[in-house]
Parts: C-alpha cells; structure tokens; sequence
C-alpha cells in the first residue's frame, strides 16, 4: 500500500475513534448508555499510529481506553458497538464491556480491569511466539499512571533478558486519573526509564499520526528482526476526565487545554493530507460525514441488538482468547 493510501486510511479510522467517542459521550448526556466510558479524544493519532505499523498476525493487549486501538485493528463497528451496550451480538457476547474487548482474529487481546494489568500479557504473548519461532510482534499499550506499576517494570526486566519481541507503548496523556504528570513522576521522560533495562526508550509526538506511524514501523522491524524489546513514549493528550460520567473533568488548567487543543491529531492529519495534496478539503468534508454516519448506524444498530440470555453466562469461560 502506498504511503499516501495508508495515512488517509489511518486518518479516517482517526475520524471513526474520534466520532464514536464523540457519539459516547452524547449518549451519556442522554442516559442511553450501558456503563461508563473511558475516552481517548485528543489521543487518537497515538492509537492508530501505533497500531498501522503492525502486521495483521501481531498483537496487540490494549487499555482500558482503548478504542482507537479496536478501530485501527479493524473490528467492527456494529459487534463492536453491541458490546459497549451489552448485547449478545458484541465480540465478548456483551460480557465484556468497552474495556476487555478481544478479538483472536484481530490480533486483539482483551484489556484489564486493574492498570498495567495487560502488560505482563503482551510479555507472555511474546514469549510464546519466542517459543514457537514465529516471527510475530506484540504491542503493549498503556498510560503513564501504569509505567509507576510493579508489573510494567517486572515486565520491561524480564521482556529486555529474554531479548522477548514485544513493543512497550506508553500514551502519555499527562495524566493519572486526575493527577498530573509533574506531580507523580520521578522522571520527565518515561522513555528514560528504558535505560534500567538496556532496551532503546523513544520519544515521539503522540498528537502526529505520521510521526507515530514512521517510528513505530522501524521500532517494530527491529523487534521482530531479533534485537529485543522497546519502550515508545508517545506524548499526548486526554481533552476529557478519566471517564465519563464519574469525571467531569474541572482539574485540567485553561491554558493546558488551549495549548494541546491547538495540536489536535485529527487538526494536525488534516493538514498533512492537504499539504501533500493527498486529500482535497472536498474528500476530508465527505469521510468526516461519512465517520459519523458509520458510528451513528452501529450505535442504533448495537441499541437495538437483543440482550444475552441468562443461562448463556457460563458459555465460553474456558475457552482461549489467543492463537
């Protein structure tokens, strides 16, 4: 795939991660939702980005805001939609929630519940395809609050001795939960904290989707060349609170928001397509429409969608979520 076919496909899932957390938010204004959410809105070129440098036979263990990671892997959007609202159609059958959702044929492992608690999978993921001599990547997406975690650094440690092929991928959204970054890190870089495990640590601009994209590539040869793990810092920004409704945000200074709203991704993508003549104003208008059609069919769709039935709780309990 050319690059220019690649960074409007990675722009328009942007636009989609973008739409459907827009479209969460409003259905929570409304009471129409099945839970709360955890929005990644300002976050999307680090999601996608990261994810489009992947084969389709890599994985991914994502976060608990991990949207634009399910988008950028291909899921559905209506099944996708259906487990959000708890219907028997989503890929967890509705159990999941917007947190855990996985997908073996997408290369999707589910999420956790506690923070950081997916990193360890994505280092047990790598080192079966170590194993098995298979030449494939997994992606460990998380936060800054989960890089002050005990399992992050047992993770790095043991990924960087067993040279593991795994990708550590931290989006720094400047916050953990309501505390910033300069108040509950020791360090001003997370990708500092690589040095300790003798991995390569980057930092790149979370908020450009290219910059992302292009890192991220190379980090990923690497990695399945043989050279051993990564840490990528990405640093971006969460527009929103924790999660909404529970967080309605009033932490975050005016001044912050007004510097990072400026470097929106989708402003920022924009610009790139129409720079590079890739995308004409005309193209960009007509997928913006598009993304929210998308997302407003499969949230109709997901809240019409039949519940599960009782007696289906105990189906699949066993059952493996990975190749």
């Amino acid at each position: 795939m050319a690059k220019e076919s690649k960074y409007e496909e990675m722009f328009y899932k942007m636009l989609l991660a973008r739409s459907l957390e827009e479209a969460l938010d409003e259905e929570v204004k409304k009471g129409r939702n099945c839970g709360s959410y955890h929005l990644c809105i300002g976050q999307e070129a680090a999601g996608v980005g990261a994810c489009a440098a992947l084969d389709k036979n890599d994985v991914v263990c994502t976060t608990h805001r991990g949207h634009s990671h399910y988008i950028a892997r291909g899921l559905d959007l209506k099944k996708l939609c259906c487990e959000f609202w708890g219907r028997k159609e989503g890929y967890g059958k509705g159990r999941a929630g917007h947190m855990i959702v996985w997908s073996r044929e997408h290369g999707v492992l589910g999420g956790s519940g506690i923070v950081g608690g997916s990193i360890p999978l994505a280092v047990g993921q790598a080192l079966s395809f170590k194993i098995r001599k298979e030449k494939r990547v997994a992606l460990s997406c998380f936060g800054d609050g989960a890089s002050n975690t005990g399992s992050f650094h047992e993770s790095l440690n043991m990924a960087a001795k067993w040279k593991l092929p795994v990708i550590f991928f931290c989006e720094n959204n400047q916050y953990g939960l309501t505390v910033h970054v300069n108040q509950h890190l020791s360090v001003k870089d997370i990708a500092a904290r690589a040095a300790s495990y003798d991995m390569p640590g980057i930092v790149v601009s979370g908020n450009d989707m290219v910059e992302v994209y292009t890192t991220m590539k190379k980090v990923v040869d690497d990695v399945r060349s043989g050279k051993g793990p990564t840490l990528v810092e990405a640093k971006t920004y969460r527009i929103h609170g924790f999660a909404t409704p529970s967080d309605k945000g009033g932490y975050q200074k005016k001044e912050e928001l007004d510097y990072w709203k400026e470097r929106d991704p989708i402003l920022i993508g924009e610009r790139y397509l129409l720079n590079n003549k890739i995308l004409s104003k005309e193209t960009l208008i007509e997928l913006k429409e598009r993304a929210v059609r998308e997302i407003k069919d499969a949230i109709a769709y997901a809240q019409s969608a039949p519940f599960p039935e009782a007696l289906s709780i105990p189906e699949d309990l066993f059952k493996g979520v990975t190749k």
